[in-house]
């Protein structure tokens, strides 16, 4: 029997990295690309480390032979320019999910973000959570990528039968305190984020999902729903860094009632803070 060669772009970043330990199973290959260097494999690690960029048409087609899956992590991961975020963020996964549809590809997982709908306000889904389906209230150029990576997405299962499930990622790092306060709610642990992409992976014919990544965080205010009907059960809950929080700054007007924090007055095409 074969074993399952997972592909994933984007692994040199905080994401992939965190992930790359996480994914390692006895019968499966990682095939990792990134622009960025990226650590030569360890001992009995089962990897194939591949440069370059989810831009490129050839790369692409390359890195999708022989896949069973993608985990589509690449790409900007915050606030640029316009020009910049188009071709990376929304050109990119288009080049990705074509060389997916040509390779047949089966299932692929985008990487999506709360800031895809960042100006909704953290009440709108009220005990239950905002649903994951909520439609698109992009709070940057980044937000507008996002969304459209979930629209991309959409497209490819319904015209070419690819199982997609997009992701719209809290904030995944290895623990929320760089988020402060805020990340208290949107935190994804790096073992839940783990939890969740097998549970992405695992399920049978998912079609096409839009789904929220984060713990199961005591201030949470997203939907888990969607999420644990694929399978995931989440294990961890941010509350738990609270007391190693500074007190936190009076609330900026209305952002703390906004999805996307800061990021709804941050200037476009800018780097912005978490």
């Amino acid at each position: 029997m074969n074993d399952q060669r997972l592909l994933i772009t984007g692994a040199a970043g905080t994401v992939g990295t965190l992930m790359r330990p996480r994914l390692r199973r006895p019968g499966r290959v990682l095939r990792l690309l990134d622009l960025a260097p990226q650590p030569a494999a360890e001992p009995g690690e089962a990897v194939e480390l591949l440069t370059g960029s989810v831009t490129d048409a050839e790369v692409m087609k390359s890195a999708c032979q022989d896949v069973d899956a993608l985990i589509h992590l690449g790409g900007l991961s915050r606030e640029d320019t316009w020009e910049a975020t188009l071709d990376v963020n929304i050109g990119g996964t288009h080049t990705v999910l074509d060389a997916a549809r040509e390779a047949q590809v089966p299932r692929v997982v985008l990487a999506s973000s709360n800031h895809a709908v960042g100006f909704r306000t953290t009440d709108e889904g009220g005990s239950d959570g905002l649903p994951a389906d909520s439609s698109p209230r992009p709070d940057t150029y980044y937000g507008v990528s996002k969304a459209a990576i979930e629209a991309l997405g959409s497209l490819y299962h319904s015209r070419f039968g690819m199982d997609v499930t997009a992701i719209r990622i809290g904030s995944c790092f290895e623990t929320p305190l760089p988020l402060g306060e805020r990340g208290l709610s949107t935190w994804l642990s790096p073992d839940d984020c783990a939890r969740l992409l097998e549970a992405c992976l695992a399920t049978t014919s998912p079609g096409y999902r839009l789904i929220w990544g984060v713990s199961d965080n005591a201030r949470r205010t997203f939907s888990l729903a969607e999420a644990e009907a694929l399978g995931y059960t989440p294990r961890d809950d941010a509350e738990v860094y609270a007391p190693r929080l500074a007190a936190p700054p009076a609330p900026d007007g209305t952002l703390a009632e906004l999805v996307g924090g800061s990021f709804c007055t941050a200037p476009l095409g800018r780097h912005n803070p978490l």
